[in-house]
């Protein structure tokens, strides 16, 4: 039996690495306001609706269930489900989303989002969270798809979190 070149394993190895990389997405903001006020930024629809989605309809409690919105539904918008984890003030807010409309959101059919927020300095350490790609069960093109696509979301609408919060806490 022979084996492959060095090189042959060395790519298939560099291959499985960056399979895992599609497993999350992290990021880490630091914000200008209280945890207080950044908790009620990421978990109140009306706020939410002020820096990510252009519409937001849900309770924010633990298993609150509803949608948010994306463009104008007229004019090829969409409605996407949406369903709050936890929400422990001022520290935690998570939630599902993307799941299909009657379906109970879990891991194989949806993404999970994590807000984690603890005090710095005189603001906010937002550490967020998404996961759930690998658990979809789709085949690796479309996982990298979906990755990019959320990668590209989040670092459009994440940089509007910033200053949409500092001015809330400014009481602006």
């Amino acid at each position: 039996m022979t084996l492959p070149p060095a090189s042959v394993m060395r790519n298939q190895t560099l291959r499985k690495v960056a399979v895992m990389e599609y497993g999350t997405i992290e990021r880490e903001l630091h914000i200008d306001a209280s945890p207080e006020v950044v908790f009620d930024v990421v978990s109140s629809p009306e706020h939410l609706r002020e820096w990510w989605p252009d519409e937001a309809e849900y309770p924010a409690v633990p298993g609150g269930a509803g949608r948010i919105g994306f463009g104008d539904p007229a004019q090829g918008g969409v409605w996407v489900q949406f369903q709050v984890v936890d929400a422990v003030p001022p520290r935690l807010f998570s939630f599902r989303w993307t799941h299909e409309e009657g379906q109970v959101p879990g891991p194989g059919n949806s993404f999970l989002v994590v807000f984690e927020l603890e005090p710095a300095g005189a603001g906010t350490l937002l550490r967020m969270t998404e996961s759930g790609f690998r658990e979809r069960g789709w085949d690796e093109a479309k996982v990298a798809a979906e990755h990019a696509d959320h990668v590209s979301g989040w670092d459009r609408y994440l940089p509007q979190l910033p200053p949409y919060a500092a001015k809330v806490g400014a009481g602006a």
